[in-house]
């Protein structure tokens, strides 16, 4: 596998896509631990041309992840209103466009809220497997495959596309006509969806294409990181630990994971982590690397 990190969550001042995504990537590009960064937008050209190189002086493997535009513009990929759902489209393909000239494989994207009021659902399907098609053929013409990460449900990003069994069925009509597409299970969505993290994974068996590893908080509500926030593994709040990294590789492994033919040099396995107020990004690193190593032990 090739062992990433979630760059834009690492350093959420990101996001917006105005900082300084190559200077804040200089130390992972010199740990030869990580494999590969997952970045978001940045809008400037020049800051593009510099993280491109810098990912090729490294060797790194650079994934894109329009999660910010989704959730700060307010987009639904999934929505039923033609026009609500024609400029997610048309912001996601800016999002292939910036990510073709980073020379990135796979996008990482989600569906948007969940706007389906009961006995809508259908359409909101409907809506967002429209979506995904349209994106595919888009990004198919730079070589680029849409990896669709599913969310929680009912306590932070309420997306439509959260239970495996529901993404499943629409992975399998997008790839009825667009093979480009699949899957991303993070680890630290599942718990929030109350899903058992080795049966989502054998649930999603030849459509996952990607795979995120992280911690969430779902007990404790007074939590300063409570919900889809992604505390660092060991957190006394927390859902996820050694303990259940290794059972998670364990069935990655099980259902032929890191056998496949995928978009990505090799498999992926990114963590996702989020600094507290009073933690640090290299704290966080070093969080990530512990726990891997002691998970992979174990496996």
């Amino acid at each position: 596998m090739h062992v990433g990190i979630v760059q834009f969550m690492l350093h959420p001042e990101l996001q917006s896509g105005d900082g300084n995504a190559a200077a804040a990537a200089e130390a992972l590009a010199a740990d030869g631990f990580f494999h590969a960064l997952e970045i978001a937008r940045i809008n400037d050209a020049g800051q593009r041309a510099a993280m491109r190189r810098l990912a090729e002086s490294a060797h790194l493997t650079l994934g894109y992840g329009a999660h910010p535009q989704i959730l700060s513009g307010g987009l639904n990929l999934a929505s039923p209103d033609a026009e609500t759902r024609a400029r997610a489209v048309a912001e996601v393909k800016a999002a292939v466009d910036q990510a073709a000239e980073l020379g990135v494989t796979m996008v990482t994207l989600l569906d948007g809220p969940n706007s389906a009021s009961q006995g809508d659902e259908e359409a909101a399907v409907a809506a967002v497997v429209r979506s995904l098609t349209e994106l595919c053929d888009y990004a198919a013409r730079s070589g680029i495959w849409i990896a669709l990460e599913q969310f929680d449900r009912a306590i932070e990003k309420r997306s439509l596309l959260g239970p495996i069994d529901l993404c499943v069925r629409v992975s399998e009509q997008v790839r009825a006509s667009t093979p480009n597409f699949g899957l991303c299970l993070d680890l630290s969505h599942l718990p929030l969806l109350d899903e058992d993290p080795p049966s989502s994974l054998r649930a999603a068996g030849e459509h996952l294409i990607q795979a995120h590893v992280g911690n969430c908080i779902m007990r404790d509500r007074t939590h300063p990181q409570y919900g889809d926030q992604h505390p660092v593994f060991g957190d006394p709040a927390g859902e996820n630990d050694v303990t259940e990294l290794a059972a998670y590789l364990r069935t990655l492994m099980e259902i032929g994971y890191f056998e496949r033919q995928l978009p990505t040099p090799m498999p992926l396995v990114s963590f996702e982590m989020k600094p507290a107020p009073d933690q640090s990004a290299a704290a966080v690193i070093g969080n990530c690397k512990r726990t891997f190593n002691l998970a992979w032990a174990q496996v």
